[in-house]
C-alpha cells in the first residue's frame, strides 16, 4: 500500500480536518483516507463495464461466437 505526505499544510486546515476526525469517530490518517475516496471514487461513478454493456446495447449489441481449444496446452518451463 502507498504512502502520502503531505507538507505545508495550513495550520487552520489541519484543525479542521482534526476536528473532521473527531466528529466521525475516526484517526486524522482515517478520515483523509474517507476524504479522498470519497472525491476520486464516488460511489455513483460509472464503472468500465457498465459503461461498456452500456456501448453494446446503444449499438443493437452483438453476438460473440468464441470456440475454446479443447488440446491442453503445455505447461511454461520457467528453468
Amino acid at each position: 500500500m502507498a504512502t502520502l505526505t503531505i507538507r505545508n499544510l495550513p495550520a487552520e486546515t489541519h484543525r479542521a480536518l482534526k476536528e473532521r476526525a473527531r466528529s466521525a469517530n475516526r484517526s486524522m490518517e482515517a478520515e483523509v483516507r474517507a476524504i479522498l475516496e470519497q472525491q476520486i471514487r464516488p460511489p455513483d461513478r460509472t464503472r468500465l463495464g457498465s459503461r461498456l454493456r452500456q456501448i453494446g446495447q446503444e449499438v443493437g449489441g452483438i453476438d460473440l461466437d468464441v470456440a475454446r481449444s479443447k488440446a491442453a496446452s503445455e505447461p511454461i518451463d520457467f528453468s
